[in-house]
């Protein structure tokens, strides 16, 4: 999970300061010592670090702090304002234009970014809002780079332009914007060339198609695990590019986040989109201050929500409330609400996201993927009777199933009971909410 370490570590920082009731200038001052070794620990880069102990304790020794009825919580909203500060403030959106306006959005950086994946992350995200958009192959170099283009264009079932290899990059996407007017699309996204290092070849192309080409947005991809590396790559891009905003790649498998928190500070751009998953759909919005309160272990339960009604079907959770008004809820609409629930992503990474959930707890959590498997395959082996009315399977009928399902007696037992048990709450719940508009009650066997 992305801020895993710094999380728990400034949780214990915090919690210490609330024991302590009433705060000494000593205190805060050790407390800030604390949490700047957490933030050098998570690789934030060291002069960010020190300002933003600077900008914090300057606030935090004072009077506004010391004379509070809750001097730990008046430090803690120092520090979550102060990093909503540090990595964005405001959250930023790519400005296009609707209607026939070709908006040109050239995608940049290293080699192994994952620059290509998130070009079509990019442009199902446009679809999805109403957009037309066109991705471009214009990485002639790497191989089977446009073959992976094309491909993510099919499953994102977005249009895609390619004049194969051996045409310059700069011809491309020139030939690229003729080929969007003609054809109705008002967004080109260009997949460039990347390179292990930065080099001066590479610069001169992309300068190059900047030169040939009206580009509206010029964004830089980069990997958030290499911390660091990162935010001097977003340097020096800026530097000789000036991009217009960084797309944060891999955040879900970086622990640390040193790069989310030092990109903004050091090149002054904002991180625009932050990729949590492999899945072409994982491209998320970046939140500044739902990030820092992510990061603080406060939760974000905006992003839940954003999440749910992405995948939640209006229509069949009103078809569900109905079933559980009439006690008629069958394995079938619990498979249903189960897959919509892992498309949300990790249950883990979600549960992490809920107010008040303790990252060390947290960690004892172990939520298996593969129990959920193991339902799925127990359910899709049973008929569609068995479904609708687990009360008639038997004992053969249990071998059967089991047997279909490469699982065991015991696994499809618990199920049955847990799906029971689940039933009951429900009626229960019905019960306890008559009257009361209260949507989406339902028990999930699997939650413990």
């Amino acid at each position: 999970m992305a801020f895993e370490s710094l999380t728990e570590k400034l949780q214990n920082v915090f919690r210490n300061l609330r024991g302590k009731g009433k705060l000494s200038e000593a205190d805060v001052k050790l407390a800030l010592k604390e949490v700047k070794l957490a933030l050098l620990e998570a690789d934030v880069n060291f002069k960010v670090v020190k300002k933003f102990i600077a900008d914090v304790q300057e606030r935090a020794v004072g009077t506004e702090v010391m004379n509070s009825l809750t001097p730990a919580q008046q430090v803690v909203k120092i520090v979550n304002e102060e990093l909503i500060k540090l990595i964005g403030e405001d959250t930023k959106e790519l400005e296009l234009k609707s209607g026939d306006t070709v908006n040109v959005i050239m995608m940049m950086g290293l080699q192994g970014a994952g620059k290509t994946t998130t070009a079509a992350k990019l442009a199902g995200k446009l679809k999805s809002k109403g957009f037309s958009p066109l991705l471009v192959a214009c990485d002639i170099y790497r191989p089977a780079a446009i073959d992976q283009l094309k491909i993510n264009a099919e499953k994102q079932s977005v249009a895609f332009f390619s004049m194969g290899d051996n045409i310059s990059p700069v011809d491309i996407a020139k030939a690229s914007i003729e080929f969007a007017k003609n054809n109705h699309h008002n967004v080109v996204i260009i997949d460039t060339a990347g390179r292990l290092h930065i080099d001066e070849k590479l610069m001169q192309e992309l300068v190059a198609i900047k030169e040939n080409v009206k580009v509206d947005y010029s964004l830089l991809v980069v990997d958030a695990m290499t911390g660091q590396d990162a935010v001097n790559v977003a340097e020096n891009f800026n530097s000789q590019l000036n991009i217009d905003g960084v797309v944060l790649t891999k955040l879900d498998g970086d622990t640390r986040g040193g790069a989310a928190l030092s990109i903004k500070a050091v090149t002054g751009k904002p991180i625009l989109y932050v990729g949590m998953g492999e899945k072409l759909s994982d491209l998320e919005q970046f939140y500044p201050d739902r990030m820092a309160s992510r990061i603080l272990g406060m939760g974000d339960i905006l992003s839940v929500i954003d999440k749910v009604q992405k995948q939640f079907d209006l229509k069949q959770t009103k078809e569900l409330e109905e079933k559980i008004r009439k006690q008629s809820f069958t394995l079938d609409d619990f498979l249903s609400q189960m897959q919509q629930v892992r498309n949300m992503g990790p249950l883990q990474d979600l549960l992490s996201m809920m107010p008040g959930v303790n990252s060390k707890i947290l960690k004892d959590v172990n939520i298996d993927e593969k129990e959920l498997d193991k339902i799925e395959a127990m359910i899709l082996s049973m008929t569609k009777k068995e479904r609708e009315n687990p009360d008639i399977i038997d004992n053969s009928r249990r071998q059967r199933i089991v047997k279909g399902s490469g699982t065991s007696i015991t696994n499809l037992n618990k199920l049955l009971k847990q799906f029971k048990d689940s039933k009951k709450m429900m009626k229960k719940m019905q019960d306890m909410t008559k009257g009361a508009k209260k949507k989406g009650k339902f028990g999930l066997p699997f939650f413990k």
